[in-house]
């Protein structure tokens, strides 16, 4: 991932960023379907949808009656995807920034997705308890390892026996250690997607 800037000390992981409204709107088209976001300021690719969401939204795969959790959603546009490719499961959509949270739950109004809802906390806290068939990240590395390998071991615990997770990680931001922390923790790992220095990674609990 690549950091947006919003102020001296605020990042887009930043619970309750103070950083001064300036919302926009764009569209985009992904998997063939057009979409429209409303962004802010303080939170991450307020611009457009990065290039890693997009390459992660165009390689996962998801079942029609998954349940799914996109995890540090952001504005939404994968848990947004994700629910429009389940449309007879559930999607749940966290992210500790609060100011995301809302605009994700604006842009699931925006684009009539139903199926899916956001909880706002850190990692999976919000949703622990539930069982998942999918979960999708475009993790916040300038977070750090070991809050990012937590959030992994974590999501390994959520998921259902079958169930797989999808990680979207840049070469020179530690795809390599992310391939050898996932096959630690799941006994396998592909990497299903490359292009530009990214890494799509999904891995299957057994």
């Amino acid at each position: 991932m690549t950091e947006r800037w919003t102020g001296l000390s605020e990042h887009y992981y930043t619970a309750r960023p103070q950083a001064a409204h300036d919302e926009a709107e764009f569209t985009a088209t992904l998997r063939g379907m057009e979409l429209r976001f409303v962004t802010d300021a303080a939170v991450f690719s307020r611009e457009r949808v990065d290039f890693g969401s997009a390459l992660l939204i165009e390689a996962m795969r998801i079942a029609p009656a998954d349940t799914v959790l996109d995890l540090g959603c952001g504005y939404g546009p994968i848990g947004l995807m994700a629910a429009r490719l389940a449309p007879e499961g559930r999607v749940y959509m966290v992210d500790v920034n609060e100011r995301a949270a809302a605009l994700a739950q604006r842009n699931l109004a925006e684009n009539g997705v139903t199926n899916a809802e956001v909880r706002v906390g850190d990692g999976l806290e919000p949703v622990w308890g539930i069982r998942f068939d999918k979960v999708l990240t475009n993790p916040p590395i300038r977070a750090g390892k070991a809050a990012i390998y937590r959030m992994l071991d974590d999501a390994h615990q959520a998921l259902v026996p079958g169930g797989s997770i999808w990680v979207v990680i840049q070469t020179k931001q530690g795809a390599p250690s992310m391939k050898k922390k996932l096959q630690e923790l799941f006994g396998n790992v592909a990497d299903v997607e490359r292009e530009a220095g990214y890494h799509v990674f999904t891995a299957v609990k057994q």
